[in-house]
């Protein structure tokens, strides 16, 4: 049995591959830039990808869904931005909530940067929750890190999961199964397809999981591997991250040279398959790629909401209960909030 789904702000692809990798079926895949939608297009001719704001869809046009999911823009809770959240006029968690509460999905999926989960946007997750307890959710956050669910990177991902009662009862978060992968053995063969004969020596000193990788946005950031921190990790892993290669090195590469990844490179640290393409130009194709959610993380998450839908997991403890996993100590004993306190504001 498939289940659907509506992905929003669908970018290169990574959630909607993973979702469907899981067991989704997409109603539709919304992105807002038309080089994205070529990526998706080309990628699945069969998908019905949207190319519009998502504040000019109409809710009642999905109703009967069993997913909404999407990666709402990550700058407004950035720590590389300014971190205005609610003011921010790029904060999309406003159109979501409308959306859901038009097409009452059996299910939402939200994923964005880890700086949301901070003390400094605590009301504006309060908030959130409010707002889905009153459309009959059952929201929990967590941290999801990729290098958990084999994706050579550390890319740690805010993930909301809201489900309805009965569904909740049956969910649990996804275990990570996986062995830490490394850079090295995950690019030696790219890195040798031209001949290099430097690869396999390369690959043995970059045996360590990437640092995150950093897409940029369409007014800011280049094809290259992120701030002067991130540089300095990369160079760490035998990597020059000052820019993004058209090729693999070929066979009259300096042995001990540090080589550029290209953006395949890229889309396999993220956890992209080779066979998935993407449309433009160096630019706009690593951006598709550095900001993407990762498909294996993606597809875990997706195959633990089918589980809960299956009842295939067992009873979680109290679901009437829910208490935030944040990144940061609270400096308060937590609160628990119920259900029913909540439906009475």
């Amino acid at each position: 049995m498939k289940f659907t789904a509506l992905e929003l702000c669908a970018g290169g692809g990574g959630q909607a591959l993973g979702l469907e990798m899981a067991g989704f079926a997409h109603t539709a895949a919304v992105e807002y830039e038309a080089q994205f939608c070529e990526t998706l297009r080309a990628n699945r001719p069969g998908w019905n990808v949207l190319n519009k704001d998502i504040r000019d869809l109409n809710p009642a046009d999905f109703t009967g869904l069993d997913l909404l999911a999407g990666g709402v823009p990550c700058p407004p809770f950035s720590i590389a931005g300014k971190q205005l959240g609610g003011d921010d006029e790029r904060d999309m968690f406003p159109t979501a909530m409308a959306l859901i509460k038009g097409a009452k999905p059996r299910a939402v999926l939200l994923e964005n940067v880890q700086g949301l989960a901070s003390v400094k946007f605590g009301e504006y997750r309060k908030n959130l929750e409010r707002q889905l307890f009153k459309m009959g959710y059952q929201p929990e956050w967590r941290v999801l890190q990729a290098s958990d669910y084999g994706v050579p990177q550390l890319r740690p991902r805010f993930i909301l999961v809201g489900l309805r009662l009965e569904d909740s009862e049956r969910f649990s978060w996804p275990v990570g199964q996986f062995g830490r992968k490394h850079v090295g053995e995950t690019l030696v063969d790219l890195m040798g397809s031209r001949g290099w004969k430097g690869a396999k020596a390369w690959a043995e000193k970059a045996n360590d999981i990437a640092p995150t990788i950093v897409g940029g946005s369409k007014k800011h950031g280049g094809p290259d591997l992120g701030p002067t921190r991130a540089k300095r990790q990369w160079r760490e892993l035998s990597v020059d991250g000052m820019g993004i290669a058209n090729e693999p090195p070929g066979s009259d590469y300096p042995d001990d040279a540090l080589p550029r990844l290209t953006v395949r490179m890229v889309a396999r640290i993220q956890g992209f398959p080779d066979s998935w393409r993407f449309e433009g130009k160096k630019t706009v194709a690593y951006r598709q790629v550095g900001n993407a959610f990762p498909p294996p993380v993606a597809q875990a998450v997706g195959k633990a909401i089918i589980a809960a839908f299956n009842r295939k997991t067992k009873f979680a403890p109290d679901p009437a209960e829910y208490e935030a996993r944040l990144l940061d100590a609270p400096t308060k004993p937590r609160k628990t909030c119920r259900l029913k306190k909540v439906q009475k504001l």
